[in-house]
């Protein structure tokens, strides 16, 4: 029997604090809180000083190649903002809010883990503050004025049906809904066509609230959505529908900043949660620019490797947002490096010195695409307790070689304690830094050029292949004007390469676009690699079956 206590175990035995005290920490006032209960609230925009988050300090979070249980980004972030506290650094950390889909799939909980987390754990995996809820209602709404409008005789745009981009969205994995036939049962009951639902962390809703800088930026870009074409080709777009103000009045709450707390009583904000894969992977611009008004140093993360969620996090979000962190913090585990070093899954907690010599190649490489914007990581090594001191020191050996301080961090099993450490060469490394980070390409290139930038400079790749589908929608972005967007790539997290079976630092591949995808609304394409999924399924054995509640309410079997 394990000696360690369950991450909700721990979570339950905290000593919460009223959220108004937590709100103290970072200089906000109790009638400026929007309260859920007592451990939650809404911290309203106004809040929100451009001035003080240009002084401020943002250190972005990220991590290798994972293997498919993660490599503990957000107990890094979250235990790395501990450490920071504990030596006097006022500091706050940024995150995602999870989604049902994974929590109830594989991975049964997104808040941290171990003594590095965020609470009330419960609620942040569960419903939270009812955003993603709102997402999902604004995105559906659309989707319903869209069949609404198919049907109208007075009001009808002439929609072809083949041609419509939006989805229905609910956060659950449930692949049985991602292709669907809609609209049979006659004609009271709509036209019918083929259709589908995405999980809401991929819906363009979740990215457009993410990206937002007020409400009326967030109408603007609702307004945007490309619907579809009409049926002689002319685009149609969510303005058209007149779905804006009503889709924005259903965000008016989730579009503000959640507010709630660490293990150790540490702010952490909480908003937004688009997938890393298939969107830009990170927090919204106005939960780190209200982290950034009210404390001298912010830690986000963004979702998977140096080669989605950071990519997406500088060349997207730092775009829109006007934001520029000051280092990288690269999560490495030993395990993840045993993989990469051609160990299997089955025997990745058996230690292997050689295993983690060979597997640094792709650390390096992640270390290097750090360094190709312009600023200086640190590569966190998080501890698990089947990893050997001598692998350890293989770690820090070869990265010093590269001229970067590897750090152990110790967060899931000593909080802050463990961090502490970290903290100070994190610290040491931002407060040198002096110069705006160097974004990978120019937007104002063609789309062709700007993804193979990012697919030779960050991926490795030799060059990009563009099957047809892919060809004729560079063709349509160049006629919609869409051409001059950034790229956000959909591509495996589970390689550098297009291919999940590649693994290590891969060479001498080509990355192949199958199609494109258009995200007008919320600023962005999206090239399609692989067989990549807006609708996961559960595994064999989800997350859910070993999930219940009591007749008091407490809660198990969340991790």
């Amino acid at each position: 029997m394990s000696a360690y206590k369950s991450d909700l175990e721990i979570a339950q035995e905290a000593d919460i604090k009223h959220i108004v005290s937590i709100a103290k920490k970072l200089g906000v006032k109790e009638d400026d809180l929007e309260m859920y209960g007592k451990y939650k609230a809404k911290l309203p925009l106004h809040l929100i000083d451009e001035e003080k988050v240009e002084k401020s300090s943002l250190i972005l979070v990220t991590a290798l190649t994972p293997t498919p249980a993660g490599e503990g980004k957000t107990t890094v972030s979250i235990g790395l903002t501990e450490g920071m506290n504990r030596i006097g650094k006022n500091t706050t950390v940024v995150l995602r809010e999870p989604s049902l889909g994974p929590v109830f799939g594989i991975k049964g909980g997104a808040a941290g883990g171990g003594y590095s987390q965020v609470i009330p754990m419960e609620d942040i995996n569960l419903h939270f503050t009812g955003d993603f809820s709102a997402i999902e209602k604004a995105n559906n709404l659309l989707a319903a004025l869209i069949d609404n409008n198919l049907q109208s005789k007075t009001r009808n745009l002439g929609l072809d049906p083949r041609t419509i981009l939006w989805k229905r969205v609910m956060d659950m994995n449930d692949r049985a809904l991602r292709d669907i036939t809609i609209g049979l049962g006659g004609t009271t009951n709509g036209v019918p066509r083929q259709d589908g639902f995405n999980i809401t962390p991929a819906s363009e809703i979740m990215a457009i609230l993410c990206l937002a800088n007020d409400t009326d930026d967030l109408k603007t870009k609702i307004g945007n959505i490309l619907v579809g074409f009409t049926y002689d080709k002319k685009p149609i777009y969510a303005r058209d529908l007149n779905a804006v103000g009503a889709m924005a009045m259903l965000l008016k709450d989730a579009i503000k900043p959640n507010l709630v707390q660490t293990l150790e009583g540490n702010p952490a904000i909480l908003h937004g949660g688009p997938f890393a894969n298939i969107a830009q992977g990170t927090n919204s611009i106005l939960a780190t620019k209200m982290g950034l008004t009210h404390s001298d140093y912010v830690v986000t993360e963004a979702g998977f490797g140096s080669d989605l969620g950071a990519e997406k996090f500088i060349n997207i979000k730092c775009g829109y947002g006007n934001l520029s962190p000051k280092t990288i913090v690269i999560v490495a585990t030993i395990r993840a490096l045993r993989y990469h070093g051609g160990i299997s899954l089955k025997e990745v907690n058996t230690p292997n010195e050689h295993a983690v010599r060979q597997g640094f190649a792709n650390l390096q490489k992640h270390i290097e695409n750090a360094q190709m914007y312009g600023i200086e990581p640190v590569v966190a090594i998080n501890k698990f307790v089947t990893d050997s001191d001598a692998e350890i020191e293989v770690v820090k050996e070869l990265t010093e070689k590269l001229g970067v301080k590897a750090v152990l961090s110790e967060g899931w099993e000593h909080g802050g304690e463990g961090t502490i450490e970290l903290a100070k060469v994190v610290t040491e490394v931002v407060d040198a830094q002096t110069k705006k980070i160097k974004p990978l390409y120019n937007w104002d290139n063609g789309i062709k050029a700007k993804i193979l930038e990012i697919s030779q400079k960050t991926y490795g790749a030799d060059d990009v292949k563009y099957l047809p589908a892919a060809n004729k929608k560079v063709k349509e972005l160049i006629e919609l004007g869409l051409d001059k967007l950034p790229i956000c790539m959909a591509k495996t997290q589970k390689s550098f390469s297009d291919d999940e079976k590649k693994i290590g630092r891969p060479v001498d591949f080509i990355i192949t676009v199958r199609d494109i995808e258009i995200a007008a609304g919320a600023g962005f394409v999206i090239p399609i690699t692989g067989k990549m999924m807006r609708m996961p399924g559960l595994p064999k054995v989800p997350a859910a079956e070993g999930m219940d509640i009591d007749n008091e309410g407490n809660i198990s079997g969340l991790s």
